[in-house]
């Protein structure tokens, strides 16, 4: 991997902010050059949430992503917005409890996961964002432990400790998930 641009776009409150920091902080922790930069609407729930994130081997000359090579798309209204701004050949992924709609495009590889579903199902409700983060890292064959426990450690606030085997739960069942 030379360089690779992720973009993570939902409402506010799915823990889009979240979800590409913790891939930030993976990132740096595997050595990688990183740049984080997140967008929200004017509310923070409900709001429009997207945040950018940049891995390379290389220096980031700048932290704008607008041609992803991966898309995170965890409502409608973002897979409608971003959809066609994947490279060809990228990858795309959908929270199918939220967006019922397929994706339109043949040059891009998409999955779909019911992240929200599992999240509650499996009793942790907030988490359907690490689930989808933990299928995008068992498709980019990234799914390290050792950097993942690092960066969890980085992103799971003291305050928060509680959560850390929560989220650990949430990846594995991502990283795990086979389905439509």
């Amino acid at each position: 991997m030379s360089t690779k641009q992720f973009l993570f776009s939902g409402f506010g409150g799915q823990g889009i902010l979240f979800a590409g920091k913790f891939l930030a902080y993976k990132g740096l922790l595997d050595e990688k050059q990183v740049s984080w930069l997140p967008s929200y609407g004017p509310e923070m729930r409900g709001g429009t949430a997207s945040c950018s994130v940049i891995l390379s081997d290389d220096a980031v000359g700048s932290p704008i992503v607008s041609a992803p090579d991966v898309l995170v798309a965890m409502n409608l209204p973002s897979l409608d917005k971003y959809e066609s701004s994947v490279v060809s050949g990228g990858l795309i992924l959908a929270d199918s409890t939220l967006i019922e709609r397929k994706v339109a495009r043949d040059d891009v590889k998409v999955v779909y996961i019911p992240a929200t579903r599992l999240a509650g199902e499996n009793g942790i409700p907030t988490l359907a964002n690490m689930i989808i983060v933990g299928k995008m890292l068992s498709e980019l064959n990234d799914f390290g432990d050792a950097s993942i426990e690092a960066a969890l450690a980085k992103v799971v606030s003291a305050k928060r400790a509680d959560m850390l085997d929560a989220n650990r739960k949430a990846l594995k069942l991502g990283a795990e998930y086979v389905g439509g």
